[in-house]
């Protein structure tokens, strides 16, 4: 019963091809954000992970989510950039416990363990990420999000709930 309740989940989350029903592999995946996102150029999105990594506290792991990983939206199925170029957003999130402090106590859907997105609708809940976030839709051209998570919640969203996402940084990599 479990698994089918897993994968029904994971079904709605997007995280299945439109024919026979097969998860995208991390390669499609990855693939899809550099079509998307990234205008076909991997270069582009090497140096987007370049700027984050240089401007997040050691340790965090970075993950991306949406329909730029899946390649179309959640809430109604409409493609990647549906509305336009540059209108589908980037949604970032930072996973680890140094990341969680950078975000004030009103900026939180679960307080110490789940922010809410750092977006326009929130301007202010991460200031310390107010530049980076202001760089990285510059150097994409579109809005970007940027959240903060435990472990717990990535793993009960992307492993149990089957919500699909990209690992940018591996906060357990010794490189990073």
């Amino acid at each position: 019963m479990t698994k089918g309740i897993s994968l029904s989940l994971h079904k709605n989350a997007g995280d299945l091809k439109e024919t026979g029903g097969e998860s995208l592999t991390e390669e499609q995946k990855r693939d899809n954000v550099i079509r998307l996102a990234f205008g076909g150029r991997r270069e582009r999105l090497q140096e987007f992970i370049r700027v984050i990594r240089e401007e997040i506290p050691p340790h965090t792991g970075v993950i991306l989510r949406g329909s730029a990983v899946t390649g179309t939206r959640w809430k109604d199925g409409a493609p990647f950039d549906a509305d336009g170029p540059g209108t589908s957003d980037l949604d970032l999130t930072l996973v680890g416990d140094d990341v969680i402090g950078l975000f004030t106590v009103t900026g939180f859907f679960v307080p110490g363990v789940h922010s809410r997105p750092l977006s326009d609708d929130d301007p202010n809940i991460a200031p310390p990420l107010v530049t980076l976030r202001e760089t990285l839709m510059a150097m994409t051209g579109r809005p970007v999000n940027i959240q903060a998570s435990r472990d717990a919640v990535i793993h009960l969203r992307g492993d149990v709930l089957g919500q699909p996402y990209l690992t940018l940084i591996d906060k357990h990599d010794p490189s990073e």
